[in-house]
């Protein structure tokens, strides 16, 4: 995907299930057809699955519009290993599992010239929605003959009968706040570290307005400006650029 213009890369192309719980449908539908209302577009992150609706398939975005928090599922965070990421989506598009790898541009000169390159938000993570069942089974696929996919542990839980930490799990509410802040096309959203992060308050907020409109999280001073932080707890923090104070308010 690296080094592709915007014009050879696809916008959003995320594999959705056909189903989804109502509560959490309306923010997800927004999410993707954030374009539509706005007038913007969204970035294009990466889902690798083919099982998407018919109308999926029509849309500007790839994406279906039909979202649900299935029973049994998680969302499962897959580390890959020796480099092989297109491998590794063969393996998990096959499986057909709804996925989501974010990704974002970051400029850069190539022979004189400023380009906006495609890159990994999170390089070597790819995100499943899956039962664990189903997640087992991708695990232990084998690309070139070895296992390329591995589970990103939760070491603050205690071992499983294999001696090892059982796989971290994102919340569904929080993996869709997660997109929300992620899927955009503004280089300046970035990973920080907790120590980059001057909170205001420490309260929770939601952006009602711009291009992060819908995301929830703390408010901090990162590089000199005024963001949005979003938490994925054992994970990372994920910075929003700039936001306006008109733009926050208070959640509860």
């Amino acid at each position: 995907m690296c080094g592709m213009d915007n014009a050879t890369i696809p916008r959003f192309l995320v594999s959705m299930s056909a189903s989804f719980m109502q509560d959490t449908e309306n923010d997800m539908n927004a999410l993707i057809n954030a374009h539509t209302h706005r007038g913007r577009s969204r970035s294009p992150h990466v889902g690798l699955i083919p099982n998407v609706t018919p109308e999926a398939q029509r849309s500007q975005t790839g994406v279906s519009s039909d979202y649900a928090h299935k029973e049994g599922h998680h969302w499962f965070v897959l580390r890959v290993t020796y480099n092989r990421t297109e491998k590794a989506r063969v393996i998990i598009a096959n499986a057909e599992v709804q996925s989501y790898t974010p990704m974002h541009y970051v400029a850069k000169k190539e022979i004189g010239k400023k380009k906006r390159i495609l890159q990994p938000l999170l390089p070597n993570l790819i995100f499943i929605y899956a039962t664990r069942e189903v997640a087992n089974s991708i695990i232990k696929k084998k690309g070139d003959g070895y296992s390329i996919l591995k589970y990103y542990l939760d070491k603050t839980k205690p071992l499983e009968e294999n001696g090892k930490h059982p796989p971290l799990t994102i919340p569904f509410i929080a993996m869709t706040n997660f997109i929300k802040a992620t899927s955009t096309n503004n280089e300046h959203v970035r990973i920080v570290s907790a120590e980059q992060c001057h909170y205001k308050s420490g309260d929770t907020v939601k952006v009602i307005g711009g291009e992060f409109e819908g995301v929830i999280g703390k408010v901090a001073r990162i590089a000199g400006q005024q963001r949005v932080v979003v938490e994925i707890s054992g994970l990372c923090l994920v910075a929003t650029a700039y936001i306006p104070t008109i733009f926050i308010e208070s959640f509860k």
